[in-house]
């Protein structure tokens, strides 16, 4: 976790740090698995938040970063459950929580419009903790696995000069199979927040 919080903490100084001509969006962000992810946990995520960062190498093309954090829960109540061959009754609850972290080249149609959608595609990693907890016993698995996220967005501006839009988003991540998790993880995200033009 030490890992997680010294590479986030240092996007954060990158985005202070490159400030001329650049774009930081902060966002919520609903998380809503898909694949194996479903398969261990159904509901969606309304836990989540997203940093976006891109420094504009021209007026159409930005390349930065994102990262984020979406935790995933559900209680499965009290059954009988299998895990690696040993049989538990009671009450079990799970846990999954997602760190994704990309470089992102973005492409933006109409930069000097009100209305400014974009493309982007994140290539990097995703963080992924599961527990599962039971009793007085949690199963914990962890992996770091190579992650695409396509994603297509809209800006909104706020007016010429306030350097502030509003921007909406939704994005696919998907990691590979990788670590102590048998499967890959994916899941959508529709993330709406505030982006900082400078």
């Amino acid at each position: 976790m030490k890992k997680i919080l010294f590479i986030i903490s240092l996007c954060f100084v990158s985005a202070g740090a490159a400030v001329a001509q650049s774009n930081t969006t902060i966002s919520y962000s609903v998380g809503i698995p898909v694949g194996d992810l479903s398969d261990y946990i159904q509901n969606a995520s309304w836990r989540g938040v997203t940093l976006d960062f891109r420094k504009m190498i021209n007026p159409n093309i930005g390349v930065g970063f994102s990262t984020g954090w979406n935790v995933f829960y559900q209680d499965m109540g009290r059954d009988t459950y299998t895990i690696d061959n040993i049989s538990l009754t009671g009450k079990q609850y799970r846990y999954s929580n997602h760190i994704p972290i990309y470089i992102n080249p973005t492409y933006y149609l109409k930069p000097d419009a009100t209305v400014n959608p974009f493309f982007s595609l994140g290539i990097g990693t995703i963080y992924t903790l599961r527990n599962t907890d039971m009793n007085l016993y949690t199963v914990e698995q962890e992996s770091w696995g190579f992650a695409l996220a396509p994603e297509f967005g809209v800006q909104y501006s706020l007016g010429e000069g306030t350097g502030a839009a509003f921007t909406a988003s939704g994005k696919f991540n998907h990691a590979f199979k990788a670590g102590e998790i048998n499967s890959s993880q994916s899941f959508f995200t529709i993330n709406v927040g505030f982006t900082f033009i400078k």
